[in-house]
Order: structure tokens, then C-alpha cells, then sequence
């Protein structure tokens, strides 16, 4: 099994005219090994795999396989609401082609922790993927807490975990809660990426690395070489930037600046839109002060 360590991208998906951009989504990925990035995640948050039919997240995930042809992994979006229907995405990716199936936690529902717990389980018993679960509330307004990730470490095919819950210290805590057992701790919020790491974590599933890979892999780089005052040189550089990108809903922010950059289209897919006049501006100077404008 591939190891889940060090810089991932949460992929945009390109569109062009409402659909897919598959040449784009392919340049996108070959750019984003050339630059040293771990994994990619494509069909999750980033990649609006809420919106994608059936059809098009196969497209993207198997088109993401066949370009990073095992150097990489790819950690494809799967989640939903519904148990039978995560288990159906996991199954569809992996008939794509993907190494681990990244699990977000039911939204709307709200599941209670035991709710949450025999979710997952099911998942990992009948999906046929390694999982990486998916904590973000601010998203879904379920906590999965680290009480619950310990009992999840001890099911068979569940391989880590995204913690975006906005507290540092979930990590010591999830730690405590494994105690000892496999679980590759993620930052879900590019500006934990250093802290997580600080504290015992394994990587980021950034947002910021869709438009400067290579620095986000070199934080990480620079972390596990030792070399801890390049890495808070680099979470520092990107706080202004990590702002801009999150400036209006993710992924609207970034889709506009990939535009910037030529490498993809500005389209979204309802409900979302293009990125506002004012957001657009402060994106604008946002590259232009990291120097990518």
C-alpha cells in the first residue's frame, strides 16, 4: 500500500462549458508530480465531487491513475450521506483505479458518534479500498471525534484520517486515542500543515498546493529533513495566500487563480459561481505578492 505521507493536493476538477476538461485535468496532474507533490485527491471538496455525475468522477479519478501511472498516489473523493452509497463511490473508485478512498462524514443526517462509527465500518468492510476519513465540520456540522477515530483505527482497511476541525490539538488527542496503531494523521486546513506535522502528524491534503506545489512540498520536505526554520519560513509565506484562497467558498477562489496562472478555465458548476469582483481582487494580489501572478 502506498504510504499516505507529505504533501497531497485536494485537485481541482477543470471544466470547460459544464463539463469535465479532461486535457486540462491531465496537464494539471503531470504538473503536479513534476513539482514534487506526494498524492493528489481529485472528486473531493476542491474537486466540487458533489456535484459530478457517476460517470465523470470515474472520468476524473481513472484519468488521474493513468497519469500519475503509480508514482503517486491517488486518493480519490467518495463520500456521501448515505452508507449504500458511499459504499457504490468506493467501489467506483476503485474499479478506476485509485489506491485509497478519501470518506467524508455524512453530512445533513448528523449522525451520533455510534452513527459515525458503524458508517465507517461499513465502508471499510464493503468498499474494497483503504479509507481515509474526513473530518470537517464547519462543512458537514458532524464532529467525528477522537474517541470514535480510536475505535475506527482497530477496523481493518481504515488508514487514516483528514482532521480539518480547526483545533491543533485533535491530533495529541487522536495519538492518545490509537494508542500505537496505524493511522496517518492529515491537516485539512493548509495552515495547520506545519503544525500537524509539529506534532506528530504525517502530511497535508492541501488547497494552497493546487497553485504553489512545489513550496507546499518542499515545507514538508523541509520538515522531515530537520530542517524546521525553512518549513516556518514557508507556513508563514503562505498565510496571505491560504487567506485569498479562502476569501469566498472553496473552490471558487482557486479555480479563479488556476485561471490567472493559464492552466484552467474560470467555469464552476452550480450552486457554485465564479469568484466576485472583490474576491478576484484580492486573489489577484495575492499571487502577485507570492510571485505567481
Amino acid at each position: 500500500m502506498p504510504t499516505l505521507r507529505g504533501s497531497m493536493v485536494a485537485l481541482v476538477t477543470p471544466m470547460k462549458g459544464g463539463a469535465v476538461d479532461e486535457p486540462a485535468l491531465r496537464a494539471l496532474v503531470r504538473w503536479q508530480i513534476e513539482e514534487g507533490t506526494d498524492a493528489v485527491v481529485p472528486c473531493g471538496t476542491t474537486g466540487e465531487g458533489a456535484t459530478l455525475t457517476a460517470d465523470e468522477t470515474l472520468k476524473v479519478v481513472r484519468t488521474c491513475v493513468e497519469e500519475a501511472k503509480g508514482r503517486v498516489p491517488v486518493i480519490a473523493g467518495a463520500g456521501s450521506n448515505s452508507t449504500a452509497k458511499t459504499i457504490e463511490n468506493v467501489r467506483l473508485a476503485k474499479e478506476a483505479g485509485a489506491d485509497y478512498a478519501l470518506v467524508v462524514t455524512p453530512y445533513y443526517n448528523k449522525p451520533t458518534q455510534e452513527g459515525l462509527f458503524r458508517h465507517f465500518e461499513a465502508v471499510a468492510q464493503q468498499g474494497g479500498l483503504p479509507l481515509v476519513l474526513y473530518n470537517v465540520p464547519s462543512r458537514t456540522s458532524v464532529d467525528l471525534l477522537p474517541d470514535t477515530i480510536g475505535r475506527l483505527s482497530k477496523v481493518q482497511g481504515i488508514a487514516g484520517v483528514k482532521e480539518a476541525s480547526g483545533s491543533i490539538v485533535r491530533v495529541a488527542e487522536i495519538q492518545e486515542k490509537c494508542e500505537g496503531r496505524p493511522m496517518a494523521i492529515l491537516a485539512g486546513d493548509d495552515m495547520f500543515a506545519l503544525p500537524t506535522l509539529a506534532m506528530g502528524g504525517h502530511g497535508v491534503i492541501s488547497v494552497v498546493g493546487n497553485v504553489a506545489p512545489r513550496d507546499l512540498a518542499r515545507l514538508c520536505d523541509d520538515f522531515f529533513a530537520g530542517n524546521l526554520e525553512g518549513a516556518r519560513k514557508a507556513q508563514v509565506r503562505f498565510a496571505p495566500l491560504v487567506r485569498a484562497l479562502f476569501c469566498e467558498t472553496n473552490p471558487q477562489p482557486v479555480k479563479y487563480a488556476l485561471s490567472k496562472m493559464g492552466r484552467i478555465a474560470h467555469d464552476l458548476r452550480l450552486p457554485l459561481v465564479p469568484v466576485s469582483q472583490a474576491g478576484a481582487a484580492q486573489v489577484d494580489a495575492a499571487l502577485r505578492n507570492y510571485g505567481l501572478a
